[in-house]
């Protein structure tokens, strides 16, 4: 039986220069960017301005140099996230490689794929997407049906992935597929792979979220090949490598700072209505989001030395998500302002767009039912 452990953990002081830099920067980059596009925060695409960021040498921050990295730590990432997020950078273009398909090929990658493609990563030159959902198994990896059969010198891949955050834009695609059935070990079976987004066979087709907004897609093979060098791991590994892959994704700051645009409209909008008794709910809010830091904070420290928190980022996850999406409702109901989605003042504005993505937030990284389901199993309770 396993328990939590968040031990408390403090940015170095030697970040803060660090955290000065990246605002400065921001504030010049960000002057003319509309408050509804920095309210989606790192689901916002720009690939100049992540080619921007790469030339500062902020993607790849703690990766290898050999590969582009600049060997820094996981703390001076979670200083430069942090910056972004709360600016509401538009990061999407190099947000999933940075992020979690570069650390991935870098502990279960060939030398030949690090050399491929890793360094055009840290330049915000290329973009990756991740193909796990599929339909009818929304969190559930377990699930995952699409198959890569074997052929010469290579894998033919049929079958669909879902809810593919970026695919429209990416060139990348580091995808589980089932290289095996057996009924008796779900989690066996199962590999992952790179695929370039170009290759024939590949359909790509947005899917139009409440905002109007086409983050999401579904991506459909057919008959698609993939080399055998474009294998990543061991065959049959996929649920090991996926598992450790999502530590990354579930316990970073997006996991609490999505909704920060909206609290801090929220604080000017109950200010210029000189609001009585709001002090007490913005508090909460604060301790909440504060809380939720610290913890993300013990998980880059873990990160930092080596260790896989795959419990503890789950927790996270499964917190911020609830944090992220009651925001709203909360400002609604302390401001009594109502969402624009045209014109307005910029709280209606940031309303209305969070007000229509944050139901998503709860798909991003796995469902509330698979979190509670991977604590529970964690903490010995089934």
């Amino acid at each position: 039986m396993q328990s939590f452990r968040f031990d408390l953990c403090e940015l170095p002081k030697e970040t803060e220069s660090l955290r000065q830099e990246v605002r400065a920067f921001l504030a010049e980059e960000l002057k003319d960017v509309p408050l509804t596009t920095r309210a989606q925060t790192w689901m916002s695409f720009d690939g100049e301005f992540s080619k921007k960021v790469g030339a500062k040498g902020w993607i790849g921050l703690t990766w290898p140099k050999k590969y582009g990295g600049h060997e820094r730590t996981a703390f001076d990432r979670y200083v430069v996230l942090e910056e972004m997020l709360a600016a509401g950078a538009p990061v999407g273009a190099h947000w999933i490689a940075d992020r979690q398909s570069g650390p991935l090929l870098l502990k279960f990658g060939t030398e030949e794929q690090r050399q491929t493609f890793l360094e055009p990563v840290t330049k915000g030159e290329s973009y990756f997407c991740i193909g796990m959902s599929e339909p009818d198994s929304g969190s559930d990896l377990a699930a995952t049906r699409t198959r890569a059969v074997k052929t010469d010198g290579g894998w033919i891949v049929n079958g669909t992935k879902l809810w593919t955050s970026g695919a429209q834009h990416a060139h990348v695609m580091i995808a589980l597929f089932r290289t095996e059935l057996n009924p008796d070990n779900r989690h066996g079976g199962l590999t992952q792979f790179l695929v370039d987004l170009k290759t024939p066979g590949i359909n790509i087709r947005p899917i139009t979220d409440l905002y109007g907004s086409q983050h999401f897609n579904e991506v459909v093979f057919e008959d698609v090949f993939v080399p055998d060098n474009r294998l990543v791991g061991t065959e049959g590994g996929g649920w090991a490598q996926v598992t450790a892959e999502l530590s990354y994704e579930r316990s970073g700051p997006e996991r609490y700072l999505s909704s920060y645009l909206l609290l801090v409209e929220l604080i000017r909008e109950l200010q210029a209505q000189n609001k009585p008794g709001a002090e007490e709910e913005i508090g909460r809010l604060f301790a909440h989001m504060i809380t939720l830091r610290q913890m993300s904070l013990s998980v880059a420290g873990m990160l930092e030395a080596g260790e896989n928190p795959t419990l503890e980022a789950s927790v996270v996850k499964d917190l911020g998500a609830v944090f992220e999406q009651d925001m709203p409702v909360i400002a609604h109901k302390l401001a009594g302002t109502p969402p624009s989605l045209s014109g307005g003042s910029d709280y209606q504005q940031v309303l209305g767009v969070l007000t229509q993505i944050a139901p998503s937030f709860s798909l991003r990284g796995g469902t509330k039912e698979i979190l509670r389901g991977i604590i529970a199993r964690g903490l010995g309770l089934r």
